[in-house]
């Protein structure tokens, strides 16, 4: 079978007519540049402002000519707003709060067989958000729950070097099966291309391709799905507060001001679109000297708790700075299950256990009310795994 060309894409798209019929919408300018990744293809088309609504069908359609390539397994493809010509351009908050508003109206769909859904996010990078998330969900598994772990971060992810998988997941029926490492489901980016390969994608794209993850993933039977998000608060947490109804999210930060400065924002973020906050975690909190046993606040110390009392949302717990916790992550091994029987893992395992029963009081669960998903969790822990 011959690799599918950007060329071949665009040749099949000059069947397609733009919004007034004038002419084909590859002619007109409207296609964005075209991503194609294991038989995927990704891109979107420019429309009038204001008439997204109107032509879904020409996106259908687009769709349709693009899946019907010899070789193509599915197409995403997302229709996108032109910007007028000598309109004002707003801000980015202004856009972001424009879309905030619009998603607290938009219908989110279930995931079949997932019964809560949770992000652990931060709005800054390197304050350890994918770490704690590998961990938590850990912790959550070792109170006996299914437990699935999404990489939502399409441009930078890490789950394939965290838990030491680097295969590619199958597929079945057209729908992917989730990789399975230390009982945990597994997907991310990093499971479908080389480790290497640069995702220079746009917006649309990106939305596309978490909306397969979400949607085209056989993750059921589920208690929680786990989604470990992008830094900031772009495309990828907007998407995702417009699929699905999301249980709460949980928010990593460092003690240093600029890092809880950004920590705000998701937080600011995820209240608009009526996410509750589970709580906030004060990452790399201090350091315990091994040699003298002394401590250092490296990053300050105290600020999260703050800030958490501030907003009057939960405050989770500090996690130490650890040398041990890089270590461990680099071998795919997560410090929870390389030191089982440590400090850390016991503060991963307490911050779990008030997840669950956050969880248990949640307003919003990914299934329909009345389920009683959790009972009789709480508390209870198998053996830690070794």
């Amino acid at each position: 079978m011959l690799a599918i060309t950007r060329s071949d894409v665009l040749g099949q798209l000059k069947q397609v007519k733009g919004p007034d019929f004038t002419d084909d919408i590859v002619s007109l300018g409207l296609v964005s540049e075209i991503s194609i990744v294991d038989g995927k293809v990704f891109f979107s088309i420019t429309v009038p402002t204001g008439r997204a609504e109107e032509l879904e069908l020409l996106r259908q359609t687009a769709e349709k000519v693009v899946t019907a390539i010899d070789g193509v397994n599915s197409a995403v493809v997302t229709l996108t707003a032109e910007r007028k010509h000598g309109t004002e351009e707003k801000s980015m908050f202004s856009l972001r709060s424009a879309a905030h508003k619009q998603l607290r109206i938009a219908p989110r769909r279930p995931i079949e067989g997932v019964k809560y859904i949770i992000t652990v996010a931060s709005g800054k990078g390197g304050v350890g958000k994918s770490t704690t998330a590998i961990n938590l969900a850990l912790a959550l598994k070792e109170s006996g729950l299914t437990i699935g772990l999404l990489d939502a971060d399409i441009y930078g992810p890490s789950l394939p070097r965290l838990v030491g998988i680097h295969r590619r997941p199958e597929s079945h029926d057209k729908k992917l099966e989730p990789l399975e490492q230390y009982g945990l489901k597994l997907i991310s980016m990093g499971f479908l291309v080389d480790e290497e390969t640069p995702m220079v994608w746009r917006g649309p794209m990106v939305m596309g391709a978490i909306t397969q993850m979400l949607r085209d993933v056989l993750w059921a039977p589920l208690d929680v799905l786990v989604v470990d998000m992008p830094p900031g608060t772009g495309d990828a947490h907007l998407t995702l507060a417009q699929q699905v109804p999301l249980s709460g999210s949980v928010i990593i930060s460092t003690p240093q001001d600029l890092a809880l400065a950004d920590a705000r924002k998701g937080i600011e973020m995820f209240m608009k679109v009526g996410v509750p906050i589970l709580g906030i975690i004060e990452n790399m909190s201090y350091f315990i000297a091994p040699d003298t046993g002394r401590r250092y606040d490296i990053f300050g110390h105290g600020s999260v708790r703050l800030e958490a009392k501030k907003r009057k949302v939960a405050f989770l717990g500090e996690v130490p700075l650890d040398p041990q916790i890089r270590a461990a992550s680099d071998e795919g091994r997560p410090i929870i299950l390389a030191k089982p029987y440590g400090l850390h893992a016991k503060r991963y395992r307490d911050i779990a256990q008030v997840i669950i029963k956050k969880l248990e009081e949640s307003p919003i669960p990914n299934h329909a009310k009345g389920d009683k998903v959790l009972e009789n969790v709480s508390g209870q822990y198998n053996n830690p795994s070794t």
